[in-house]
């Protein structure tokens, strides 16, 4: 039986990477190429504006996520907050993924908005990518650090 060891996260600000994005997208776990008419679509039905964290809220998203983790007893092996989005790479446990992430989400927004935030900062859902081995652990812990 395969073991996971750990996992690769990634989740985007509101409006920055919207599906058919040139850069290409990912939708229930696949990777999909550019659309530019679904992606003006997506545009279009946007409800809030787009948001780019400044480097003083990358910070704070970062600070809160590291405490969250540490309540929740997760290593993070190595974490990148862009501007447009956020990477995590952690430990596996036998607990449920979606609910780290949404805490990590929460925990974040609730950062923000006590230094002056206002607005939604996340799109919904998120990317999981397992890791079954060292390699596969190592590539993207190293793929997360050339981020930063």
């Amino acid at each position: 039986m395969v073991k996971t060891l750990g996992y690769m996260l990634t989740w985007t600000t509101y409006g920055t990477w919207l599906q058919g994005d040139e850069r290409g997208y990912v939708k229930k776990g696949k990777v999909l190429g550019a659309n530019r008419s679904l992606q003006e679509v997506n545009a279009a039905n946007q409800t809030a504006k787009t948001v780019k964290l400044t480097r003083q809220e990358q910070e704070i998203v970062r600070k809160a996520i590291e405490s969250e983790a540490t309540r929740l007893g997760r290593e993070i092996y190595s974490m990148a907050i862009c501007y447009n989005h956020v990477h995590i790479v952690l430990n596996y446990t036998g607990d449920p993924i979606e609910s780290f992430v949404g805490r990590c989400k929460n925990s974040a927004r609730v950062a923000l908005q006590a230094n002056g935030f206002s607005g939604r900062v996340w799109t919904k859902g998120y990317d999981k990518r397992y890791c079954f081995d060292e390699k596969s652990l190592n590539d993207r812990i190293g793929y997360v650090r050339r981020h930063n």
